[in-house]
Protein backbone atom coordinates (compact mmCIF):
# COMPACT_ATOMS: atom_id res chain seq x y z
CA UNK A 1 0.00 0.00 0.00
CA UNK A 2 2.80 1.86 0.40
CA UNK A 3 2.47 4.26 -2.91
CA UNK A 4 -1.13 3.27 -3.73
CA UNK A 5 -2.64 3.76 -0.12
CA UNK A 6 -0.44 6.24 1.63
CA UNK A 7 0.46 8.21 5.29
CA UNK A 8 1.36 11.77 5.50
CA UNK A 9 4.40 12.48 6.29
CA UNK A 10 3.39 15.69 8.30
CA UNK A 11 0.70 15.33 10.28
CA UNK A 12 -0.80 18.69 9.92
CA UNK A 13 -3.59 17.28 7.81
CA UNK A 14 -4.30 14.21 10.60
CA UNK A 15 -7.51 16.48 12.61
CA UNK A 16 -9.34 19.58 11.47
CA UNK A 17 -7.06 21.93 13.03
CA UNK A 18 -4.76 22.89 9.96
CA UNK A 19 -0.98 23.72 10.44
CA UNK A 20 -0.94 22.16 13.90
CA UNK A 21 2.19 19.52 13.78
CA UNK A 22 0.74 16.35 15.77
CA UNK A 23 3.29 13.53 17.20
CA UNK A 24 0.97 10.74 18.02
CA UNK A 25 0.68 8.81 21.58
CA UNK A 26 -1.64 8.59 24.44
CA UNK A 27 -1.85 12.58 24.82
CA UNK A 28 -1.95 13.62 21.28
CA UNK A 29 -4.69 11.18 20.50
CA UNK A 30 -6.48 12.83 23.10
CA UNK A 31 -5.94 16.16 21.72
CA UNK A 32 -6.64 15.13 18.03
CA UNK A 33 -10.14 14.33 19.53
CA UNK A 34 -10.11 17.55 21.00
CA UNK A 35 -9.72 18.93 17.79
CA UNK A 36 -12.84 17.12 16.64
CA UNK A 37 -15.01 18.61 19.41
CA UNK A 38 -15.02 15.91 21.86
CA UNK A 39 -13.22 15.09 25.12
CA UNK A 40 -11.30 11.80 25.73
CA UNK A 41 -13.45 9.25 27.82
CA UNK A 42 -12.71 6.01 26.33
CA UNK A 43 -9.21 3.72 27.47
CA UNK A 44 -7.14 3.92 24.33
CA UNK A 45 -5.81 0.04 25.07
CA UNK A 46 -6.10 -1.25 21.42
CA UNK A 47 -2.64 -1.08 19.69
CA UNK A 48 -2.92 -1.56 15.25
CA UNK A 49 -2.65 -5.56 15.95
CA UNK A 50 -5.62 -5.63 18.61
CA UNK A 51 -7.46 -3.36 16.50
CA UNK A 52 -7.01 -6.13 13.60
CA UNK A 53 -7.62 -9.12 15.69
CA UNK A 54 -10.84 -7.55 16.68
CA UNK A 55 -11.82 -6.80 12.89
CA UNK A 56 -11.04 -10.49 12.52
CA UNK A 57 -13.34 -11.34 15.27
CA UNK A 58 -15.97 -9.36 14.13
CA UNK A 59 -16.06 -10.54 10.58
CA UNK A 60 -15.59 -14.53 12.34
CA UNK A 61 -15.33 -16.22 8.49
CA UNK A 62 -16.33 -20.04 10.00
CA UNK A 63 -19.41 -18.61 11.94
CA UNK A 64 -20.33 -15.52 9.01
CA UNK A 65 -19.83 -17.62 6.38
CA UNK A 66 -21.44 -21.03 7.46
CA UNK A 67 -24.85 -19.92 9.24
CA UNK A 68 -26.23 -18.71 6.01
CA UNK A 69 -24.62 -21.11 4.35
CA UNK A 70 -28.07 -22.33 2.65
CA UNK A 71 -28.48 -19.22 0.91
CA UNK A 72 -25.03 -20.33 -1.20
CA UNK A 73 -27.14 -23.82 -1.67
CA UNK A 74 -30.23 -21.95 -2.71
CA UNK A 75 -28.16 -19.71 -5.23
CA UNK A 76 -26.28 -22.54 -7.06
CA UNK A 77 -23.38 -24.34 -4.52
CA UNK A 78 -20.05 -24.04 -5.46
CA UNK A 79 -19.53 -21.71 -7.72
CA UNK A 80 -21.20 -19.00 -5.45
CA UNK A 81 -19.48 -20.36 -2.58
CA UNK A 82 -15.84 -20.29 -4.65
CA UNK A 83 -16.15 -17.42 -6.84
CA UNK A 84 -18.30 -15.34 -5.11
CA UNK A 85 -16.01 -15.06 -2.36
CA UNK A 86 -13.34 -13.86 -4.98
CA UNK A 87 -15.96 -11.24 -6.21
CA UNK A 88 -16.55 -9.91 -2.38
CA UNK A 89 -13.29 -9.82 -1.41
CA UNK A 90 -12.88 -7.13 -4.01
CA UNK A 91 -15.57 -5.42 -3.48
CA UNK A 92 -15.47 -5.19 0.24
CA UNK A 93 -11.33 -4.02 0.07
CA UNK A 94 -12.98 -0.95 -1.78
CA UNK A 95 -15.76 0.01 1.03
CA UNK A 96 -12.71 -1.30 3.66
CA UNK A 97 -10.22 1.90 1.69
CA UNK A 98 -13.21 4.34 1.32
CA UNK A 99 -13.93 4.08 4.59
CA UNK A 100 -10.68 3.75 5.79
CA UNK A 101 -9.85 7.23 4.48
CA UNK A 102 -12.71 8.78 6.45
CA UNK A 103 -11.81 7.60 9.10
CA UNK A 104 -8.79 8.68 9.31
CA UNK A 105 -9.99 12.43 7.97
CA UNK A 106 -12.66 12.56 11.00
CA UNK A 107 -11.07 9.93 14.08
CA UNK A 108 -13.88 9.81 16.40
CA UNK A 109 -16.09 7.04 17.46
CA UNK A 110 -19.27 9.28 15.39
CA UNK A 111 -18.71 7.85 12.83
CA UNK A 112 -20.87 7.92 9.43
CA UNK A 113 -22.94 10.31 11.12
CA UNK A 114 -19.84 12.71 12.17
CA UNK A 115 -18.57 12.40 8.50
CA UNK A 116 -22.09 13.28 6.77
CA UNK A 117 -22.58 16.55 8.75
CA UNK A 118 -18.96 17.75 8.37
CA UNK A 119 -19.68 17.02 4.44
CA UNK A 120 -22.77 17.64 4.30
CA UNK A 121 -24.09 20.96 2.48
CA UNK A 122 -24.87 23.40 5.57
CA UNK A 123 -28.51 23.41 5.16
CA UNK A 124 -29.02 19.65 4.98
CA UNK A 125 -26.30 18.86 7.37
CA UNK A 126 -28.15 17.84 10.27
CA UNK A 127 -31.33 15.73 8.25
CA UNK A 128 -28.76 13.76 6.98
CA UNK A 129 -26.58 13.32 9.44
CA UNK A 130 -29.52 12.12 11.84
CA UNK A 131 -30.50 9.70 9.55
CA UNK A 132 -27.57 8.40 8.68
CA UNK A 133 -26.44 8.24 11.99
CA UNK A 134 -30.13 6.19 13.15
CA UNK A 135 -29.44 4.18 9.97
CA UNK A 136 -26.20 3.34 11.55
CA UNK A 137 -27.34 2.26 15.00
CA UNK A 138 -30.46 -0.11 13.16
CA UNK A 139 -27.70 -1.79 10.91
CA UNK A 140 -25.47 -1.76 14.48
CA UNK A 141 -28.46 -3.49 16.46
CA UNK A 142 -29.99 -5.87 13.97
CA UNK A 143 -26.79 -6.94 12.61
CA UNK A 144 -25.89 -7.82 16.62
CA UNK A 145 -29.39 -9.41 16.82
CA UNK A 146 -28.94 -11.21 13.78
CA UNK A 147 -25.09 -12.71 14.98
CA UNK A 148 -26.51 -13.98 18.51
CA UNK A 149 -29.93 -15.34 16.78
CA UNK A 150 -27.90 -17.70 14.36
CA UNK A 151 -25.38 -18.09 17.17
CA UNK A 152 -28.82 -19.64 19.09
CA UNK A 153 -29.55 -21.20 15.91
CA UNK A 154 -26.38 -23.73 15.66
CA UNK A 155 -27.03 -24.79 19.17
CA UNK A 156 -30.50 -26.08 17.98
CA UNK A 157 -29.11 -27.57 15.07
CA UNK A 158 -26.56 -29.14 17.17
CA UNK A 159 -29.16 -30.71 19.00
CA UNK A 160 -30.81 -31.53 16.42
CA UNK A 161 -27.47 -34.10 14.89
CA UNK A 162 -27.81 -36.11 18.43
CA UNK A 163 -32.11 -35.99 18.90
CA UNK A 164 -33.93 -35.97 15.26
CA UNK A 165 -36.80 -35.48 16.53
CA UNK A 166 -36.28 -33.60 18.52
CA UNK A 167 -38.33 -29.84 17.75
CA UNK A 168 -36.76 -26.54 20.07
CA UNK A 169 -40.25 -24.52 19.95
CA UNK A 170 -40.20 -20.81 19.66
CA UNK A 171 -39.51 -20.07 23.93
CA UNK A 172 -37.27 -22.62 24.02
CA UNK A 173 -34.99 -20.67 21.06
CA UNK A 174 -35.88 -17.44 22.95
CA UNK A 175 -34.76 -18.14 25.83
CA UNK A 176 -31.39 -19.71 24.42
CA UNK A 177 -31.28 -16.32 22.26
CA UNK A 178 -31.66 -14.23 25.56
CA UNK A 179 -28.90 -16.29 27.63
CA UNK A 180 -26.53 -15.34 25.51
CA UNK A 181 -27.50 -11.87 24.96
CA UNK A 182 -26.61 -11.56 28.54
CA UNK A 183 -24.11 -13.58 28.99
CA UNK A 184 -22.38 -11.12 26.28
CA UNK A 185 -23.18 -8.33 28.00
CA UNK A 186 -21.64 -9.18 31.55
CA UNK A 187 -18.76 -10.21 29.65
CA UNK A 188 -18.71 -6.61 27.88
CA UNK A 189 -19.73 -4.92 30.67
CA UNK A 190 -17.11 -5.94 33.21
CA UNK A 191 -13.96 -7.25 31.03
CA UNK A 192 -13.32 -4.55 29.10
CA UNK A 193 -9.47 -4.21 30.04
CA UNK A 194 -9.47 -8.01 28.97
CA UNK A 195 -11.16 -7.26 26.01
CA UNK A 196 -7.95 -6.80 23.64
CA UNK A 197 -6.63 -10.00 24.63
CA UNK A 198 -9.63 -11.28 24.16
CA UNK A 199 -9.68 -10.78 20.54
CA UNK A 200 -6.31 -11.86 20.01
CA UNK A 201 -7.18 -15.21 21.28
CA UNK A 202 -10.21 -15.35 19.18
CA UNK A 203 -8.09 -14.32 15.80
CA UNK A 204 -5.56 -17.35 17.15
CA UNK A 205 -8.65 -19.58 17.59
CA UNK A 206 -10.05 -18.40 14.09
CA UNK A 207 -7.11 -20.19 12.49
CA UNK A 208 -6.92 -22.87 14.04
CA UNK A 209 -10.70 -23.62 13.68
CA UNK A 210 -10.15 -23.19 10.00
CA UNK A 211 -7.09 -25.51 9.70
CA UNK A 212 -8.62 -28.59 12.33
CA UNK A 213 -11.88 -28.19 10.03
CA UNK A 214 -9.76 -28.33 6.52
CA UNK A 215 -7.65 -31.22 8.01
CA UNK A 216 -10.76 -33.13 9.13
CA UNK A 217 -13.02 -32.41 6.07
CA UNK A 218 -10.20 -33.98 3.75
CA UNK A 219 -9.29 -36.95 5.32
CA UNK A 220 -13.12 -38.15 6.46
CA UNK A 221 -15.24 -37.15 3.42
CA UNK A 222 -17.43 -39.66 4.13
CA UNK A 223 -20.02 -38.06 1.87
CA UNK A 224 -17.51 -38.58 -1.33
CA UNK A 225 -15.33 -36.42 -2.88
CA UNK A 226 -16.20 -33.74 -5.72
CA UNK A 227 -14.35 -33.50 -8.32
CA UNK A 228 -12.17 -30.69 -9.01
CA UNK A 229 -14.88 -29.41 -11.70
CA UNK A 230 -17.36 -29.46 -9.40
CA UNK A 231 -15.45 -28.22 -5.91
CA UNK A 232 -14.91 -25.36 -8.00
CA UNK A 233 -17.78 -24.55 -10.45
CA UNK A 234 -21.01 -26.97 -9.65
CA UNK A 235 -24.34 -24.58 -10.33
CA UNK A 236 -27.78 -25.35 -10.13
CA UNK A 237 -29.74 -22.72 -10.43
CA UNK A 238 -32.86 -24.95 -10.60
CA UNK A 239 -33.01 -24.90 -6.65
CA UNK A 240 -33.61 -21.14 -6.51
CA UNK A 241 -35.61 -20.42 -9.83
CA UNK A 242 -34.06 -17.22 -10.02
CA UNK A 243 -32.10 -19.00 -13.07
CA UNK A 244 -28.97 -16.66 -14.40
CA UNK A 245 -29.51 -14.40 -11.25
CA UNK A 246 -29.17 -17.43 -8.66
CA UNK A 247 -25.62 -16.38 -7.95
CA UNK A 248 -25.78 -13.41 -7.05
CA UNK A 249 -28.41 -15.13 -4.27
CA UNK A 250 -25.33 -17.46 -3.63
CA UNK A 251 -22.98 -14.60 -2.47
CA UNK A 252 -25.20 -13.89 0.14
CA UNK A 253 -22.69 -15.39 2.78
CA UNK A 254 -20.11 -13.98 1.77
CA UNK A 255 -21.06 -10.21 1.39
CA UNK A 256 -22.28 -11.10 5.38
CA UNK A 257 -18.98 -11.99 6.37
CA UNK A 258 -17.72 -8.64 5.49
CA UNK A 259 -20.88 -6.54 5.86
CA UNK A 260 -20.30 -5.06 9.33
CA UNK A 261 -16.34 -4.39 9.10
CA UNK A 262 -17.65 -0.76 9.25
CA UNK A 263 -18.79 -1.10 12.30
CA UNK A 264 -14.61 -1.00 13.70
CA UNK A 265 -15.25 2.63 13.37
CA UNK A 266 -17.21 3.22 16.42
CA UNK A 267 -13.87 1.73 18.10
CA UNK A 268 -11.81 5.07 17.19
CA UNK A 269 -11.32 6.86 20.44
CA UNK A 270 -9.79 3.60 22.18
CA UNK A 271 -7.10 2.92 19.41
CA UNK A 272 -3.87 4.39 19.70
CA UNK A 273 -2.92 6.17 17.02
CA UNK A 274 -6.18 5.85 15.22
CA UNK A 275 -5.94 8.08 12.30
CA UNK A 276 -3.41 6.04 10.76
CA UNK A 277 -4.03 2.20 12.82
CA UNK A 278 -8.06 2.12 12.72
CA UNK A 279 -7.73 2.36 8.49
CA UNK A 280 -4.68 0.01 8.04
CA UNK A 281 -6.08 -2.55 10.24
CA UNK A 282 -9.72 -2.60 8.57
CA UNK A 283 -8.09 -2.93 5.02
CA UNK A 284 -5.56 -5.29 6.14
CA UNK A 285 -8.55 -7.53 7.54
CA UNK A 286 -10.54 -8.09 4.15
CA UNK A 287 -7.00 -10.19 2.64
CA UNK A 288 -5.83 -11.69 5.54
CA UNK A 289 -9.58 -12.88 6.08
CA UNK A 290 -9.84 -13.56 2.43
CA UNK A 291 -6.90 -16.41 2.84
CA UNK A 292 -8.45 -17.40 6.06
CA UNK A 293 -12.20 -18.17 4.57
CA UNK A 294 -10.17 -19.99 1.05
CA UNK A 295 -8.70 -22.48 3.67
CA UNK A 296 -12.47 -22.87 5.07
CA UNK A 297 -14.22 -23.02 2.07
CA UNK A 298 -12.12 -25.18 -0.40
CA UNK A 299 -12.99 -28.46 1.65
CA UNK A 300 -16.29 -27.77 2.08
CA UNK A 301 -16.77 -27.35 -1.58
CA UNK A 302 -14.61 -30.50 -2.18
CA UNK A 303 -16.22 -32.81 0.45
CA UNK A 304 -20.14 -31.62 0.88
CA UNK A 305 -22.91 -33.57 0.02
CA UNK A 306 -25.85 -33.30 -2.96
CA UNK A 307 -26.84 -29.41 -2.89
CA UNK A 308 -30.53 -31.36 -2.55
CA UNK A 309 -29.83 -33.36 0.65
CA UNK A 310 -28.70 -30.20 2.21
CA UNK A 311 -31.61 -27.90 1.00
CA UNK A 312 -33.20 -30.19 4.32
CA UNK A 313 -31.01 -29.00 6.74
CA UNK A 314 -32.41 -29.02 10.13
CA UNK A 315 -33.39 -25.38 11.75
CA UNK A 316 -31.73 -24.36 7.88
CA UNK A 317 -28.25 -24.54 9.36
CA UNK A 318 -25.80 -26.47 6.35
CA UNK A 319 -23.02 -26.09 7.80
CA UNK A 320 -23.49 -28.79 10.84
CA UNK A 321 -25.45 -30.80 8.19
CA UNK A 322 -22.43 -31.05 5.84
CA UNK A 323 -19.83 -31.66 9.02
CA UNK A 324 -22.49 -34.26 10.53
CA UNK A 325 -22.25 -36.22 6.78
CA UNK A 326 -19.05 -35.90 5.85
CA UNK A 327 -17.20 -36.74 9.31
CA UNK A 328 -19.40 -39.19 8.89
CA UNK A 329 -21.04 -39.19 12.48
CA UNK A 330 -23.55 -36.92 14.62
CA UNK A 331 -20.15 -36.66 17.40
CA UNK A 332 -17.93 -36.00 14.55
CA UNK A 333 -20.12 -33.47 13.43
CA UNK A 334 -20.60 -31.71 16.39
CA UNK A 335 -16.71 -31.85 17.02
CA UNK A 336 -16.34 -29.65 14.10
CA UNK A 337 -19.57 -27.63 14.79
CA UNK A 338 -18.37 -26.63 18.44
CA UNK A 339 -15.28 -25.02 16.80
CA UNK A 340 -17.14 -22.68 15.21
CA UNK A 341 -19.56 -21.82 17.97
CA UNK A 342 -16.61 -20.94 19.68
CA UNK A 343 -15.89 -18.69 17.22
CA UNK A 344 -19.80 -17.09 16.96
CA UNK A 345 -19.14 -16.68 20.52
CA UNK A 346 -15.89 -14.25 20.10
CA UNK A 347 -17.54 -13.00 17.10
CA UNK A 348 -20.80 -12.06 19.32
CA UNK A 349 -18.56 -10.17 21.61
CA UNK A 350 -16.72 -7.75 19.17
CA UNK A 351 -19.92 -7.02 17.68
CA UNK A 352 -21.62 -6.37 21.19
CA UNK A 353 -18.07 -3.87 21.76
CA UNK A 354 -18.76 -1.90 18.42
CA UNK A 355 -22.42 -1.61 18.62
CA UNK A 356 -22.24 -0.17 22.18
CA UNK A 357 -19.92 2.16 21.14
CA UNK A 358 -21.75 3.96 18.53
CA UNK A 359 -24.95 3.53 20.50
CA UNK A 360 -23.24 5.43 23.28
CA UNK A 361 -21.12 8.06 20.44
CA UNK A 362 -25.04 9.01 18.81
CA UNK A 363 -26.42 9.49 22.19
CA UNK A 364 -23.28 12.02 23.19
CA UNK A 365 -24.56 13.84 20.23
CA UNK A 366 -28.01 14.02 21.67
CA UNK A 367 -29.68 12.13 19.01
CA UNK A 368 -31.44 9.69 21.32
CA UNK A 369 -34.57 10.21 23.55
CA UNK A 370 -32.34 10.59 26.95
CA UNK A 371 -29.14 11.42 25.67
CA UNK A 372 -28.07 12.59 28.66
CA UNK A 373 -28.47 9.08 30.69
CA UNK A 374 -27.28 6.75 27.51
CA UNK A 375 -24.29 8.76 27.12
CA UNK A 376 -23.04 8.47 30.85
CA UNK A 377 -19.78 6.42 30.58
CA UNK A 378 -18.69 3.89 33.66
CA UNK A 379 -15.36 4.99 34.83
CA UNK A 380 -15.59 1.64 37.28
CA UNK A 381 -16.07 -0.32 34.34
CA UNK A 382 -14.07 1.77 31.72
CA UNK A 383 -16.96 1.38 29.07
CA UNK A 384 -20.27 2.92 28.34
CA UNK A 385 -22.66 0.63 30.51
CA UNK A 386 -25.54 2.34 30.04
CA UNK A 387 -25.13 2.38 25.92
CA UNK A 388 -24.30 -1.32 26.32
CA UNK A 389 -27.58 -1.94 28.10
CA UNK A 390 -29.77 -0.33 26.15
CA UNK A 391 -28.33 -1.91 22.88
CA UNK A 392 -29.18 -4.99 24.78
CA UNK A 393 -32.42 -4.40 25.56
CA UNK A 394 -33.88 -3.44 22.20
CA UNK A 395 -31.91 -6.42 20.55
CA UNK A 396 -33.92 -8.88 22.92
CA UNK A 397 -36.93 -7.22 22.55
CA UNK A 398 -36.59 -7.40 18.77
CA UNK A 399 -36.33 -11.09 18.93
CA UNK A 400 -39.66 -11.66 20.44
CA UNK A 401 -40.85 -11.03 16.72
CA UNK A 402 -39.37 -14.28 15.97
CA UNK A 403 -42.37 -15.79 18.05
CA UNK A 404 -45.18 -14.21 15.99
CA UNK A 405 -43.14 -14.13 12.44
CA UNK A 406 -40.06 -16.60 11.07
CA UNK A 407 -40.17 -14.29 8.18
CA UNK A 408 -40.68 -10.68 9.77
CA UNK A 409 -38.04 -11.76 12.17
CA UNK A 410 -36.04 -12.62 8.74
CA UNK A 411 -36.37 -9.13 7.69
CA UNK A 412 -34.49 -7.86 10.65
CA UNK A 413 -31.34 -9.68 9.49
CA UNK A 414 -31.72 -7.96 6.13
CA UNK A 415 -32.21 -4.67 7.56
CA UNK A 416 -28.99 -5.13 9.32
CA UNK A 417 -26.59 -5.31 6.52
CA UNK A 418 -28.89 -2.78 4.73
CA UNK A 419 -28.78 -0.51 6.65
CA UNK A 420 -25.17 -0.05 7.66
CA UNK A 421 -24.36 -0.24 4.08
CA UNK A 422 -26.68 2.76 3.13
CA UNK A 423 -24.93 4.66 6.69
CA UNK A 424 -21.39 4.03 4.60
CA UNK A 425 -22.86 5.81 1.16
CA UNK A 426 -24.16 8.65 2.58
CA UNK A 427 -21.01 10.00 3.67
CA UNK A 428 -19.21 8.59 0.36
CA UNK A 429 -21.25 10.30 -2.24
CA UNK A 430 -20.93 13.38 -0.17
CA UNK A 431 -17.19 13.07 0.03
CA UNK A 432 -17.37 12.50 -4.25
CA UNK A 433 -19.41 15.17 -4.61
CA UNK A 434 -16.77 17.59 -2.98
CA UNK A 435 -14.00 16.07 -5.22
CA UNK A 436 -13.00 14.35 -2.05
CA UNK A 437 -11.22 17.56 -0.43
CA UNK A 438 -11.56 16.44 2.74
CA UNK A 439 -10.13 13.09 2.55
CA UNK A 440 -6.71 14.24 1.16
CA UNK A 441 -6.16 15.97 4.51
CA UNK A 442 -6.35 12.23 5.72
CA UNK A 443 -2.52 10.77 7.03
CA UNK A 444 -3.84 7.90 5.34
CA UNK A 445 -5.31 7.72 1.96
CA UNK A 446 -5.95 6.51 -1.41
CA UNK A 447 -3.86 8.27 -4.27
CA UNK A 448 -5.52 10.21 -6.67
CA UNK A 449 -6.98 7.92 -9.46
CA UNK A 450 -7.13 4.96 -6.81
CA UNK A 451 -8.98 6.51 -4.59
CA UNK A 452 -11.72 7.94 -6.92
CA UNK A 453 -11.41 3.71 -8.27
CA UNK A 454 -12.03 2.44 -5.29
CA UNK A 455 -14.99 4.77 -4.08
CA UNK A 456 -16.73 4.31 -6.76
CA UNK A 457 -16.79 0.38 -6.62
CA UNK A 458 -17.53 0.77 -3.21
CA UNK A 459 -20.40 2.66 -4.11
CA UNK A 460 -21.58 -0.13 -7.25
CA UNK A 461 -21.05 -2.88 -4.80
CA UNK A 462 -23.25 -1.22 -1.99
CA UNK A 463 -25.81 -0.77 -4.46
CA UNK A 464 -25.39 -4.49 -5.73
CA UNK A 465 -25.69 -5.22 -1.71
CA UNK A 466 -28.60 -3.95 -0.61
CA UNK A 467 -30.90 -5.24 -3.75
CA UNK A 468 -29.29 -8.56 -2.47
CA UNK A 469 -30.52 -8.47 0.92
CA UNK A 470 -33.68 -7.21 0.13
CA UNK A 471 -34.90 -9.98 -2.23
CA UNK A 472 -35.99 -13.70 -1.30
CA UNK A 473 -33.90 -16.89 -1.64
CA UNK A 474 -36.26 -18.46 -4.19
CA UNK A 475 -39.24 -17.96 -6.25
CA UNK A 476 -42.34 -18.63 -6.41
CA UNK A 477 -42.01 -16.15 -3.47
CA UNK A 478 -45.16 -16.77 -0.69
CA UNK A 479 -46.10 -14.90 2.56
CA UNK A 480 -43.49 -16.97 4.20
CA UNK A 481 -40.79 -16.74 1.98
CA UNK A 482 -41.53 -12.96 0.98
CA UNK A 483 -37.94 -10.85 2.01
CA UNK A 484 -39.40 -7.79 4.24
CA UNK A 485 -36.45 -6.39 4.73
CA UNK A 486 -36.92 -3.18 2.20
CA UNK A 487 -40.05 -2.49 4.02
CA UNK A 488 -39.14 -2.63 7.34
CA UNK A 489 -36.25 -0.62 6.68
CA UNK A 490 -38.02 2.07 4.45
CA UNK A 491 -41.15 1.70 7.65
CA UNK A 492 -37.67 2.62 10.10
CA UNK A 493 -36.32 5.12 8.29
CA UNK A 494 -40.04 6.74 7.85
CA UNK A 495 -39.92 6.94 11.33
CA UNK A 496 -36.54 8.57 12.16
CA UNK A 497 -37.46 11.25 9.64
CA UNK A 498 -40.71 11.80 11.23
CA UNK A 499 -38.90 11.89 14.70
CA UNK A 500 -36.43 14.27 13.27
CA UNK A 501 -39.33 16.70 12.57
CA UNK A 502 -41.87 16.19 15.56
CA UNK A 503 -39.09 16.74 18.08
CA UNK A 504 -35.15 16.10 17.64
CA UNK A 505 -34.63 18.82 15.63
CA UNK A 506 -34.89 20.76 18.41
CA UNK A 507 -32.51 19.14 20.68
CA UNK A 508 -30.13 17.76 18.06
CA UNK A 509 -28.15 20.19 16.33
CA UNK A 510 -25.22 17.75 15.10
CA UNK A 511 -21.81 17.24 16.03
CA UNK A 512 -19.58 19.65 16.87
CA UNK A 513 -17.92 21.49 14.34
CA UNK A 514 -14.51 23.29 14.16
CA UNK A 515 -13.87 26.19 11.50
CA UNK A 516 -10.11 27.60 11.54
CA UNK A 517 -9.42 25.91 14.41
CA UNK A 518 -12.00 27.19 16.61
CA UNK A 519 -14.80 24.93 17.99
CA UNK A 520 -18.68 25.68 17.58
CA UNK A 521 -22.07 23.94 17.66
CA UNK A 522 -23.96 25.23 14.68
CA UNK A 523 -27.88 25.83 16.26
Amino acid sequence: MSKLLGEKNDDAGSGINEGTTVSFGVSQDAELLRGLGYQQKLVRNRSFYTILFQSIALVAIPYAFGAPLISAVYGGGQLCMFLGWIVVLIATECVAVSLGELTSRYTTAAGPAYWTYQLAPARYRKILSFLTGWLWLIGGWTTTLSVNFGFASLIAACIAMYHPDFEVTSWQFLLLFYFLCCVTFVIVAFGNRFLPMLDTICAAFTVAAVLVSLVCLSVFAKAGRNSAADTLGQYDTSLSGWNGFSFLIGIIPAAYVFGPLGMMTSMAEECADAPRDLPKAMSLCVPVGGVIGLLFILPVCATMPALTDIIDAPVAQALPYIYHRVMGSAAGGLALTSFVLVVSFFCSISITVTSSRSTWAFARDKAIPYSSFWSRFSKKHDCPIQALALMTVVQMLLGLVSLGSTSAFSAFIGVGVIALSIAYAIPLILSMKGNRREVQQARWQAKSVVGWTVNVLALAWIALEIVLFAMPAGIPVTSVSMNYAAVVLVALSLLTVAWYYIHARHVYHGPPVVVSGEEHIEL
